[in-house]
């Protein structure tokens, strides 16, 4: 899309935004507009153009986000809108690359994000009730709602005043409550439609998951699929706000891809019965920096399988498939907005949407929604072969310029790559559970919910007791062991006796509720119980979550004691919030404090929990992304120089990873990766936060590990894989040359195989190569029993030595055709390498 701002001396146009049942209309023309989701702070302000140039490239018009309150609102009326949460910044960075923007301001919004996006202190607003037809929370959320429109008003950042924002969301995924809460959840809805129409930002309201959202507010679909979504009203358009392209990871779970067969499919199916907008959820997911993650249990890296990867590169195949058919939509954009589809069946699985504009020519879908057969049909007097569960593009009614299920894209496969930076000077200190700091300890009868202990200024509460044991005690004796119970609300605790790590228990995302059982030996007189309570991310999602307590809520016993059950739950407890290391600011790299490290090398020899790592380390050489490999650390969190990168855990994913289809409907289980293997090894440590030399490394671990074999790696291409079929008559590859606007004359190309390495790379050798009948996989090809013994040379001499290479696909290319009247296709397998310097 060529997106111009025109000017009049120093006067810039302004442009309307509305809506009619076809499409959002910008300056009265219909668009279909394609969308990316990119959340700023889940990136860093010089991530941001690359970012959104590159989503620009591949085809996007709209870069969509949510704004999330509780970093902008950190305490009430104290707003930070530095840094990574720059909101204006941001999107004046999509108005640079000449995008438009869809602000989903909420506030609530789900997204993974600690409490939902909500500040903490909102749950303490005397009287307040979480989303609901409650006047203190109806009260606070306006205000920031006003705030952040009278932000982006100032900044002259709306379409209506020459800026980027063509559309602003309220609320967010609010259906399923507002039907369970009746009169009152409906009541709310019209409370906050009828408060955002009120700012007059110019653009359309639009609202997700939300049946009855009222005039002139547009309701939106959210989920894999939404091609059977209808707005609640005939003059508003189809819109689909969130196409999941992939899922969120959790600590202890395994790897959710979507293939890109499928995803592709949903968006033809969506665009074929009418959908003018598509947003992907995500377009680049990025990294849950610092304690921002949700859930409980989310991952710090929320990488989402989108089209460009956590590090901000390329997920190939998905980004160019992807790109492909955006291209293919674009060509039929007159059509699509001109009129409506005619609908006729071709088949028993198959149909055909065909519209027929008063002006211009036709577009055409055809598709197979078998998810095992491929068919042959026939349409306009003419056959098509229609692979499964797939849709095929016409944007002439006559020429396929895209299959959703046929990939030409290539596949790269990404590795982290060992880099030249050597973290050096290792040093270690041991949290001391013992001592404590007044400013963060107090003492109460019975046990105390954790946030309202915390407000969640750290994952860290400890709970402290002690408890008398008899001299004549039989388990003093060789008597069986007594047995310490306590349950949990909280989402880890570690359970020291004496000092000593005598055991630790996790909840999961899905039951939060936990019981730790186990053996303890006490020794006679007192014993001292220190419970350390660990959040991995508040509650986002649920009704009233606001409500949900955490922490250990017990009960608290010891059991098989001489003197029968000991209750500890009602008896005095002392509570620490936080870590010594953390009042001490063991993070920061100028932090003062009187802490004695020792060398890790001591304190790597018997590893001990609840032990701080520090360590330096040069930047590596280049611009590559950069990961942290913690396979050797147990559990915690790490920062480089003061900047928390997140919280880590080395839990293997549980799952079935059974290999995965493309057809059939998806559902994250269908498609798993990484069983047995820890959820999440490495950690995105952005450029930006780096020095050349001295950088501070810094290492809470909760359990043990071994810190000095954490290194430091570039993310690279390794290797790059493409497959493409030979022309044939009944499967057209097509390359169309024409646009919408100037209807240039179409030229068709035979078809070729792409292969390019990354920046600074280049193809060093050839892995793999046949034209012929090849099996399998990108990673694991083999030649069939057809295969053109000159595939190597052809290839070596087109490619070897370059950045990127295209070879066409053809017979004389490869000075015979190993096997006459068989469909041949050509997969090659390439070696990218680092350019010397």
């Amino acid at each position: 899309m060529l997106f111009v701002f025109m000017f009049l001396g120093n006067r810039v146009i302004h442009s309307t935004v509305s809506y009619d049942k076809k499409a959002i209309l910008i300056n009265g023309q219909r668009r279909i507009l394609i969308s990316g989701s990119i959340h700023y702070p889940r990136s860093t302000p010089e991530m941001w153009e690359d970012l959104i140039t590159k989503a620009k490239d591949g085809g996007l018009d709209v870069i969509d986000t949510y704004v999330f309150w509780n970093v902008h609102e950190p305490s009430p009326g104290n707003y930070n809108f530095e840094g990574r949460y720059d909101l204006v910044r941001f999107m004046k960075t999509v108005q640079k690359a000449g995008l438009y923007a869809h602000l989903r301001i909420g506030p609530y919004v789900c997204a993974e994000w600690n409490f939902g996006g909500f500040p903490v202190w909102l749950k303490y607003v005397p009287g307040i009730s979480f989303r609901t037809d409650n006047e203190p929370f109806k009260r606070a959320m306006q205000g920031f709602t006003e705030k952040i429109v009278e932000l982006m008003k100032s900044n002259n950042l709306f379409e209506s005043q020459g800026g980027p924002i063509i559309l602003s969301q309220i609320e967010n995924e609010y259906g399923k409550e507002s039907k369970m809460l009746g009169q009152v959840g409906y009541d709310y809805v019209s409370w906050a439609a009828n408060m955002a129409v009120g700012l007059k930002t110019g653009v359309p309201w639009v609202m997700c998951k939300e049946d009855d959202a009222p005039d002139p507010v547009i309701n939106t679909c959210n989920g894999f699929y939404c091609d059977v979504f209808n707005p609640n009203k005939p003059y508003k358009p189809l819109m689909w706000t969130e196409a999941w392209s992939g899922w969120f990871t959790e600590f202890g779970g395994p790897i959710y891809q979507r293939p890109v067969q499928d995803l592709a499919f949903a968006i033809a199916k969506f665009i074929q019965r009418g959908g003018s907008f598509v947003n992907y959820y995500m377009f680049h997911g990025g990294t849950n920096f610092g304690r921002s993650a949700g859930g409980p249990f989310i991952t710090t890296s929320y990488d989402y399988d989108a089209p460009l990867d956590e590090y901000g590169l390329p997920r190939q195949p998905k980004y160019s498939h992807l790109k492909e058919l955006h291209k293919a939509i674009k060509l039929c954009e007159h059509a699509l907005v001109s009129s409506d589809a005619t609908v006729t069946s071709l088949g028993p699985f198959q149909q055909a949407h065909v519209y027929y504009p008063k002006h211009g020519s036709c577009a055409a879908f055809l598709s197979n929604y078998d998810s095992n057969s491929a068919v042959k049909v026939l349409f306009n007097n003419r056959h098509y072969n229609l692979p499964p569960w797939s849709v095929s593009i016409l944007p002439d009614c006559t020429n396929v310029a895209f299959n959703t299920a046929k990939v030409g894209a290539q596949t790269s496969h990404m590795e982290m790559i060992p880099s030249n930076a050597e973290i050096y000077s290792w040093e270690s200190y041991n949290e001391d559970i013992d001592a404590e700091d007044d400013r963060s300890t107090m003492t109460a009868d019975g046990l105390l919910e954790q946030l309202n202990v915390t407000r969640d200024v750290t994952d860290y509460l400890w709970y402290k007791t002690s408890v008398n044991v008899d001299p004549s005690e039989s388990s003093l004796r060789g008597g069986e062991s007594p047995t310490l119970i306590l349950e949990s609300l909280g989402h880890a605790v570690h359970v020291f006796i004496n000092g000593h790590l005598v055991g630790s228990q996790y909840g999961t995302r899905k039951d939060r509720r936990f019981t730790f059982v186990q053996k303890v030996d006490l020794q006679a007189g007192v014993n001292r119980i220190a419970l350390l309570s660990v959040a991995v991310g508040l509650q986002n999602v649920g009704g009233h979550f606001e409500t949900w307590n955490t922490g250990i809520m017990g009960p608290v016993a010891i059991h098989g004691l001489d003197q029968g059950k000991i209750d500890l739950t009602w008896q005095k407890w002392n509570y620490q919030v936080g870590l010594r290391g953390e009042s001490m600011n063991l993070a920061s790299p100028t932090a003062t404090s009187s802490v004695e490290w020792m060398a890790s090398s001591l304190a790597v020899q018997k590893p001990q929990p609840l032990m701080w790592h520090k360590g330096y380390f040069n930047a590596p050489e280049g611009d590559a992304p950069l990961g942290l490999d913690l396979a050797s650390m147990g559990k915690g969190q790490v920062w480089i120089n003061g900047q928390s990168i997140g919280r880590y855990w080395t839990n293997y994913a549980k799952g079935d990873c059974h290999g995965c289809s493309y057809t059939g409907q998806f559902k994250p289980p269908k498609c798993q990766l990484g069983c047995g293997e820890p959820t999440q090894r490495w950690y995105h440590v952005p450029r930006s936060w780096l020095k050349p030399t001295g950088n501070l490394l810094v290492l809470f671990e909760e359990l043990g590990g071994d810190p000095t074999r954490v290194s430091l790696a570039k993310r690279s291409l390794s290797t790059v894989c493409a497959q493409v079929s030979e022309y044939h008559p009944d499967i057209r590859n097509w390359e169309i040359q024409s646009s919408v606007e100037n209807k240039k004359s179409q030229e068709v190309h035979r078809p070729k195989v792409h292969l390019h390495c990354g920046q600074d790379q280049y193809i060093s050798s050839i892995k793999f190569a046949s034209f012929g009948t090849p099996l399998g996989t990108c990673g694991d090809l083999k030649q069939g029993p057809c295969h053109a013994p000159s595939s190597y040379s052809v290839i070596e001499k087109n490619c070897v030595g370059k950045q990127r290479c295209a070879v066409v696909i053809s017979n004389a290319n490869f000075e015979q055709d190993p096997c006459p009247n068989v469909l041949k296709r050509l997969s090659v397998e390439a070696v990218c390498s680092p350019m010397s310097s």
